[in-house]
């Protein structure tokens, strides 16, 4: 699966479930604080209601709604109902002794990277990307994992996810578990000119002797990568320019092209690796898949259950 697919896709997915990741906001022209809505013996606030339209949206309540009062008000009443039905969950997760421990989180964690390929740096670059801070990551795991185990207090048969699902899942999202080509660049960059010129004929005459492209990268060049060695990590090939892309194509593992004349610089370029367009085979995807489906299925339960006991509890909105 993409990892930035598959990581923004789940990141989006447990979204509504973040309750406590927010900090305090500022007063608002509206009205300081109120009470919105009330939940059996709990309240939600006005401040708690615009934390979260402010945290889902990205706008200020009072800026979203001086732009569009039909949209602000529908936004309103859908996270305003998301509010009420956490407050009802949470009442039943405090009245049912269910805790998660860091520890769980952890493996949850560890299990969304493993089934996708990820590494830590590769999550948090997700997650930065959707402007969530791994803390509250953190906490959005631990709700549903609060979530997973309430239902499996509350709804008598088992959730199974059938192979034939996975099968059929797979068939129909084969591109999300293609790994396009990607290729491990070292690059020196060189300013143009006749110094340029004389310098490239250099490193390239002293790498033919056998000496480190690492060494002269951190000697001769003046772009970023430089004290690394030139080393610029691996890019996936449609990233790369078309000149770029058919030069690396050209290349074999190890071998180094140049001086290439790029624009207003000079560059020597080293494939340090090559890794090839991969399908993800289903025994490898099954466990992924598997987490998907599964999760597909409890929200829907937990949809179910949720009505359930929202048609039995005393909510009233101030709206």
């Amino acid at each position: 699966m993409k990892m930035k697919n598959f990581a923004s896709g789940f990141v989006c997915a447990l979204l509504a479930a973040l309750v406590f990741a927010e900090g305090p906001a500022p007063a608002r022209a509206e009205v300081c604080d109120r009470i919105v809505a009330v939940v059996n013996n709990d309240v939600i606030t006005l401040i708690e209601l615009n934390k979260r339209i402010r945290s889902l949206t990205g706008v200020d309540p009072a800026e979203l709604k001086s732009q569009n009062e039909k949209k602000y008000m529908e936004t309103r009443r859908r996270v305003l109902d998301s509010l009420i039905n956490e407050k009802i969950t949470l009442a039943k997760i405090t009245e049912l002794g269910i805790n998660v421990t860091p520890g769980e989180v952890d493996a949850s964690i560890e299990r969304i990277k493993r089934n996708n390929g990820l590494t830590d740096e590769d999550l948090r670059a997700a997650l930065k990307k959707e402007g969530i801070t791994y803390e509250a990551y953190r906490e959005k795991i631990k709700t549903q994992l609060q979530k997973i185990q309430l239902l499996n207090f509350a709804v008598k048969s088992k959730i199974i996810v059938r192979e034939e699902e996975i099968k059929k899942y797979y068939e129909t999202h084969l591109k999300d578990f293609t790994t396009e080509e990607r290729v491990h660049l070292a690059i020196i960059l060189l300013k143009p000119g006749p110094s340029g010129e004389k310098n490239a004929a250099e490193i390239l005459e002293r790498i033919q002797k056998g000496e480190d492209f690492t060494a002269l990268a951190k000697e001769f060049s003046v772009g970023p990568g430089a004290k690394d060695g030139g080393d610029m990590g691996f890019f996936r090939i449609s990233q790369l320019d078309p000149e770029m892309r058919k030069i690396t194509r050209q290349m074999s593992p190890g071998e180094v092209k140049g001086p290439i004349h790029r624009g207003s610089a000079l560059q020597i370029v080293k494939l340090m690796e090559r890794r090839k367009k991969r399908v993800k085979p289903l025994a490898e995807a099954r466990d992924a898949i598997f987490d998907i489906l599964y999760q597909e299925e409890v929200n829907r339960e937990y949809s179910s259950w949720i009505k359930g006991l929202r048609d039995k509890a005393y909510t009233k909105v101030i709206f």
